[in-house]
């Protein structure tokens, strides 16, 4: 199989029937990364097709020297993603809802009113916390690749990502049963 870079050469000299692979392989994680940050698979899919148009637009801008592929597709889905935030949602108050208790079962409904305040809670946190820790922890990227994708410091990403933890984990505590 062609690496990376022989796929965007071959892209780049006409052969555009190759993008496909590129798509293929990111498609999931771009899509999953969308998901997470706007939380609507529908829109989330619509920015990953956004996504992959743009990275075939501006394929040759890409520079495997700078940064992989797969940091360069985030960046264009991380900025996507804030854009559509920026239209769509009203800043979340994550105090609203952290002093609810779920019940205490252990059902699908239990189950499934955990995710959800999971969800909210997610939302509730600044995109600038959200993306750093979507892209830590549920994308497993280094984070000197989120530094890069966030266009910021390693420094600032270790503090979005321990700030984003701490505002899960005490809006989460009482569905934990955590004090």
């Amino acid at each position: 199989m062609a690496s990376e870079d022989q796929i965007v050469d071959q892209v780049l000299s006409g052969k555009t029937s190759e993008f496909r692979k590129l798509v293929e392989q990111y498609h999931q994680p771009v899509f999953r990364f969308s998901r997470n940050l706007i939380g609507d698979d529908h829109d989330a899919e619509d920015i990953t097709q956004e996504v992959f148009l743009a990275a075939f637009d501006r394929l040759a801008s890409y520079n495997a020297k700078r940064a992989s592929l797969q940091t360069w597709l985030f960046t264009i889905a991380r900025n996507r993603c804030v854009n559509y935030l920026k239209r769509t949602r009203p800043v979340i108050d994550g105090e609203a809802f952290a002093n609810t208790q779920p019940a205490a079962s252990n059902d699908d409904s239990a189950r499934n009113e955990f995710w959800s305040r999971l969800d909210k809670a997610l939302d509730a946190l600044p995109i600038e916390q959200k993306t750093a820790f979507v892209l830590a922890e549920i994308e497993g990227l280094p984070y000197a690749d989120i530094a890069h994708i966030e266009q910021t410091t390693l420094g600032t990403v270790k503090s979005r990502i321990h700030r984003a933890k701490q505002r899960l984990r005490a809006v989460m505590a009482p569905t934990l049963g955590e004090q």
